[in-house]
């Protein structure tokens, strides 16, 4: 058994997952999260904001304790968009060796997508270590692999590895700051139009580097994909076990979409599966997952509580 320590620092949140990993199987000892919202304005001035990288040490500061009191052999430090994209990025990685004492590395878009497909795809096609349940029924690959992140979103076409795959920025955050700020509580119809017209042009990229057609399967990675799914299964809190491979129909994930891009904030923040920190990019991150269905033909999505985070734990028991 080795027990190992990842850390997922993307645009919105950092997150941590120590794990026991052991006879191919990954088992939780600790899975945290905090929107810190690193990527806090990079889309515009190119730089991490002190105020980010403060609210992001503060996070860290906190898993560096837990991962002490844990005992993991191996720890491995991930960084995304906003990261890849700040012209300041040494302030952060300098803060990173200082917390935890081992070098972050800013990921290209090319590994996140096969880190976030290791993570998503593992498990599929067999049984579930946590529940002793078959992974769902009609899993079939090849897999399209979706991670709807802050900064960035990752398209990755595969079936045990991967095929394909390419990151674009497109990301809740980001299009938030592009699209929706100052645009009306709850946005205009225009800045709507606007930011689904940014989307449909990144898939069209996308469609241009990824066999998406080849694809059986659509599996929906991250914070905007679970947080719809547990919107349209009409969970009155955020339940972990009742979202991970639940399968979420196309009609029902347009319905939450427009629904999200309809309501004032205050009736966001009252949804119960809602968190706090993704009240005010929910409704790009939605729309992201709405326009990927409806662009190539999906009926469905399977929705993993299992991702980049679980990537990496996975990385670093291999190593």
């Amino acid at each position: 058994m080795k027990r190992v320590a990842a850390i997922d620092c993307g645009t919105n949140s950092v997150r941590l997952l120590v794990a026991d990993i052991a006879h191919g199987s990954l088992h939780d000892v600790e899975r945290r999260m905090e929107i810190v919202r690193l990527g806090q304005g990079v889309d515009e001035t190119g730089r991490l904001a002190p105020e980010a990288l403060e609210r992001t040490f503060g996070a860290m500061r906190d898993y560096a304790a837990l991962i002490e009191r844990h005992r993991a052999a191996g720890v491995r430090v991930v960084a995304t968009s906003a990261t890849r994209d700040a012209a300041n990025r040494q302030d952060f990685v300098d803060g990173v060796r200082e917390i935890f004492g081992v070098e972050p590395e800013v990921v290209s878009g090319a590994e996140e997508a096969e880190l976030s497909f290791t993570g998503a795809t593992r498990e599929l096609g067999r049984m579930s270590p946590e529940t002793g349940l078959p992974a769902p029924d009609g899993t079939r690959p090849p897999y399209l692999v979706v991670d709807i992140g802050g900064g960035s979103t990752e398209f990755v076409v595969g079936s045990t590895h991967v095929d394909a795959g390419v990151s674009v920025d497109i990301g809740c955050v980001r299009l938030t700051e592009r699209h929706l700020r100052g645009a009306g509580d709850p946005p205009g119809a225009a800045a709507v139009e606007a930011m689904t017209a940014d989307i449909d042009d990144a898939l069209d990229r996308v469609a241009q580097d990824v066999p998406v057609e080849r694809a059986l399967t659509l599996v929906g990675l991250a914070g905007s994909v679970t947080t719809v799914a547990g919107m349209a299964l009409e969970l009155d809190e955020y339940d972990p076990h009742k979202i991970h491979h639940s399968r979420i129909a196309a009609d029902d994930v347009h319905a939450v979409s427009r629904r999200l891009l309809e309501i004032p904030h205050a009736e966001r923040a009252a949804i119960g599966v809602m968190h706090p920190g993704r009240v005010d990019v929910i409704g790009a991150g939605a729309l992201i997952l709405d326009r990927v269905m409806r662009r190539y033909g999906f009926t469905e999505v399977v929705v993993s509580e299992r991702d980049i985070l679980d990537g990496i734990a996975w990385s670093i028991a291999k190593s």
